[in-house]
């Protein structure tokens, strides 16, 4: 099995993936270098990634590594998160988080429900990256990331710091008052509600730097704007 490795040094982290006879698959355009005997291909996507990649602006090539080597992904000012992924579950990833996977991982897609989709702001098709089989998966994050177990629970969470979770959590748009007049009282947005039994990923606090240059990012695009 590859072993994966997140590595971290002035503030930076990136992903080394030792091979050994090996293969994986990663994010289109992740790759940083490649030491040793490694080949590199692209798997033509299915005519049903086709089709969704004309509702969805997830990627449908992820390139395939495959040989004896060390493989370093790109570096970031946010995180990494790596975690098992086994053979009796399927993961749900949010937009843009899948960074790499073994090959014994396959890569689907999930659409949420149009109603949940539309109260989201994401239109009526809300595509997403999934995981299955058995093997160790990669998520790119913006800081660390905490693992919750519900047993028929459900979790009210207001943003979008879940990036992650297995099927048998349901995702649905909800007030988080009761009434309609204490959720206009309130000023909070509707939130995300996480029903069901699985495991659900969370990460809700930024590294420092991530966080830096993201604020830098929205102020230039503000001043461009403006």
């Amino acid at each position: 099995m590859a072993d994966f490795d997140i590595e971290v040094t002035e503030g930076c982290r990136w992903v080394k993936i030792e091979l050994d006879d090996d293969e994986v698959r990663t994010e289109r355009g992740a790759l940083y270098r490649m030491d040793g005997d490694i080949e590199m291909d692209m798997p033509l996507p299915s005519l049903r990634s086709v089709w969704v990649s004309l509702f969805s602006d997830e990627s449908i090539l992820r390139p395939r590594y495959v040989g004896t080597g060390d493989l370093y992904l790109d570096s970031t000012f946010g995180g990494y998160h790596i975690f098992d992924v086994r053979p009796d579950e399927k993961w749900i990833l949010e937009h843009r988080c899948f960074w790499a996977s073994e090959a014994q991982v396959k890569l689907g897609i999930h659409r949420e429900p149009m109603w949940t989709s539309f109260w989201a702001g994401q239109g009526l098709l809300w595509y997403k990256t999934t995981l299955r089989g058995k093997g160790k998966g990669v998520l790119a994050v913006d800081g660390p990331v905490e693992a919750i177990e519900l047993d028929g629970d459900r979790v009210v969470i207001d943003g979008d710091f879940v990036v992650a979770r297995t099927a048998g959590i349901r995702m649905r748009m909800k007030r988080p008052a009761k009434s309609f007049i204490s959720h206009l009282l309130s000023g909070e947005k509707l939130s995300c509600a996480y029903e069901g039994t699985g495991r659900l990923l969370i990460c809700s606090v930024p590294y420092w730097r991530q966080r830096l240059q993201k604020s830098r990012g929205a102020l230039d695009d503000a001043l461009l704007d403006g």
